[in-house]
């Protein structure tokens, strides 16, 4: 389906709509206040959360029966836990998993 000109401005105007709100909300909730506990809980916790889904997501579908079926997924994986615990830094982590991940599949265990 090919979309008119005028219907991609409306959804583009539209996602930056809620770019801009979700990202003035706080500001907007909580002006000069303090942050409630709760939110800076939230604010230590969910870079983990979010890390901890993606490796469930990333190795649910290990297989087994051969080195290239799980150990480009186990090595990444090891060097994101690494890279992240010694950096603390989720962007980082993920990013160079990633690459780690693509370069193995395909460049070393592509043969």
């Amino acid at each position: 389906m090919i979309l008119s000109v005028e219907r991609s401005i409306i959804i583009i105007v539209i996602c930056a709509l809620c770019t801009i709100l979700t990202r003035s909300l706080p500001f907007l909730i909580f002006g000069n206040r303090p942050v409630p506990k709760t939110v800076q809980y939230l604010g230590m916790i969910l870079p983990m959360a979010v890390m901890a889904t993606l490796v469930v997501y990333c190795i649910r579908d290990i297989t087994f029966t051969s080195l290239n079926g799980f150990l480009p997924t186990i090595i990444s994986l090891a060097v994101t836990v690494l890279l992240h615990f010694w950096r603390k830094n989720t962007f980082l982590s993920i990013i160079t998993g990633t690459a780690c991940y693509m370069f193995l599949i395909q460049v070393v265990f592509s043969l």
